[in-house]
């Protein structure tokens, strides 16, 4: 495959490294994404190599690192922060402002996005994992049940166990004395996922939401995420085509502005 590649972004993350390329225009053209490994140096330079394989590219390529990692990325030109990249990504695809939620596997970020496109406040939640993907995705594992199950495990009952924990280790003792007093895995799991938006609401109080509310990230995957943010906002919930790569994406484009600025 070749394609017209011009910069090239790159999100680190906790769980999933993501890699995106965007053409002269700033479409995105090309991607490729990976569960994050233990040496994200070997990694960065495998994808990378893929990059250049499947696209032609030579060395020069702008590539900017974004992400909980960036860090990492030795052979990036520039290194930005996920809120800049997500808010960049988001406007580039959906075409104008409001409140971003990206929840991720590490942190959760709210970002107030004007309409043309700056970011002009923003709430993180870097210090629990109670109001990540990673609280979801332990409990799910406790559960056996298939992490991309749990959205429509969660939105296939009515029934709601409360949890009142506001740590992801007590939660989890929380999960198995519920299931030991016969509470069913549905009503749990859709349990924890209120108790997860109650945190994401209570950062987006934080920061003021504007309409439209927006995802991003890979927790954005989940419909009971979306859903259920929704009913706790009474707010629709606009999500784009591929709410994962839009850290890499931003980066990308700002590679791309990089790349024509002669900089």
């Amino acid at each position: 495959m070749t394609t017209d590649i011009r910069a090239l972004g790159i999100d680190v993350g906790s769980t999933t490294v993501k890699i995106v390329g965007v053409d002269a225009q700033g479409n995105l053209a090309w991607s490729h994404i990976e569960p994050a490994e233990p040496r994200i140096e070997d990694q960065v330079t495998q994808f990378l190599e893929r990059a250049r394989a499947e696209n032609n590219l030579d060395g020069n390529i702008p590539l900017v690192a974004t992400g909980y990692g960036r860090g990492l990325v030795t052979q990036a030109t520039r290194k930005v922060t996920e809120i800049t990249c997500h808010a960049r990504g988001i406007f580039r695809e959906l075409g104008h402002g409001g409140t971003l939620v990206d929840i991720g596997g590490q942190d959760s970020k709210v970002i107030a996005i004007t309409s043309k496109g700056d970011v002009i406040d923003f709430a993180m939640n870097d210090k629990c994992a109670a109001g990540t993907g990673r609280f979801l995705e332990h409990s799910a594992q406790r559960m056996r049940v298939p992490l991309e199950q749990i959205g429509p495990v969660a939105l296939a009952t009515t029934a709601e166990v409360v949890i009142s924990s506001t740590c992801t280790v007590f939660a989890e003792s929380e999960v198995i004395s519920l299931l030991a007093h016969g509470a069913s895995p549905e009503s749990i799991l859709r349990g924890l996922h209120r108790s997860l938006i109650k945190r994401i609401v209570a950062m987006i109080r934080t920061v003021g939401l504007v309409s439209p509310l927006m995802l991003s990230g890979g927790v954005a995957q989940n419909e009971a995420i979306r859903k259920m943010l929704e009913e706790e906002t009474q707010t629709p919930v606009m999500l784009p085509k591929h709410p994962q790569l839009m850290g890499a994406y931003g980066a990308a484009l700002m590679g791309l502005k990089q790349d024509l600025s002669g900089l």
